[in-house]
């Protein structure tokens, strides 16, 4: 990771949240809820990973691009950008996400345009922002690998690893925003806490249709369900033709690809605070 960019202070409350995925209504949805919170714009972090598995990438990227919220390239940006012929996800090869990928890559690639993947090729590896006096970081996957996957179970020296790298480039963090696994959680590491701000496309594979974004207000952290068309979401990604299971998981609440899961977070049960 090369590339950092610092925001400045941000002491309202911060909405961040990970991969829109190619949801256009769950996109539309948050950024109304914004809105409805007071929440301005500048104040509004995603995680990357705008475009995946839905339908509407293209439409997207503009509404955010209109939007001014800031992005971190996930991989991807990164892949889309430079016309990549895979996600560069960190799927494990022959894994259901990996199979999967080859339906959803392809009308990714071939429905973003020229100037969509320039922006993507230029968005920040990562963002730092100050609130009320404590400098956070926003990153993908993690410092060592952009599609390293990091879950609520991962192994404490891993995070600890993480955060070392993170703080060669930056001693001064109190915590760390992520995305990439796509499944909301806060873990402290010592004094820090490394959080998973959750899939803004996709639900958190507990059975629960809804989405999840993070709000960081008065220096504490909260999940927030995100109610959302999902039903005109997964129609659309019928008519287009993307048809491997993720259209489903948006009306089930359950994903196609549990294989890429640890074991104990498969057809899991909401996470503690969140109904």
């Amino acid at each position: 990771m090369t590339q950092l960019s610092h925001i400045g202070t941000k002491d309202a409350p911060v909405i961040l949240f990970g991969g829109p995925y190619s949801n256009l209504q769950a996109l539309e949805a948050v950024l109304g809820r914004a809105r409805q919170m007071g929440i301005a714009p500048d104040h509004i972090i995603s995680t990357g990973d705008v475009v995946a598995y839905g339908a509407d990438g293209q439409a997207c990227i503009d509404l955010i691009r209109a939007s001014g919220i800031h992005v971190v390239a996930g991989n991807c940006e990164k892949q889309l950008g430079a016309s990549a012929g895979d996600c560069g996800c960190g799927f494990e090869a022959g894994s259901t996400c990996a199979i999967l990928s080859d339906g959803w890559y392809p009308h990714a690639l071939k429905t973003i345009n020229e100037d969509s993947k320039a922006w993507m090729a230029g968005l920040p590896d990562g963002i730092t922002f100050t609130h009320l006096g404590k400098t956070y970081a926003v990153i993908h996957g993690g410092m060592s690998d952009i599609a390293r996957f990091m879950w609520s179970n991962t192994n404490t020296a891993d995070f600890a690893d993480e955060m070392t790298l993170l703080d060669q480039r930056c001693p001064d963090i109190a915590g760390v925003f992520a995305g990439h696994s796509g499944i909301a959680f806060e873990r402290q590491i010592g004094a820090r806490p490394w959080i998973n701000a959750g899939a803004l496309g996709m639900p958190q594979n507990d059975g629960d249709a809804r989405t999840i974004f993070t709000v960081l207000s008065g220096g504490a952290v909260r999940f927030e369900r995100l109610d959302y068309d999902h039903e005109t979401a997964a129609r659309a990604m019928e008519a287009a033709s993307l048809t491997q299971g993720y259209q489903t998981a948006l009306r089930t609440g359950h994903w196609p690809s549990e294989d890429v899961l640890p074991l104990d977070l498969r057809r899991r049960a909401a996470p503690a605070g969140l109904r």
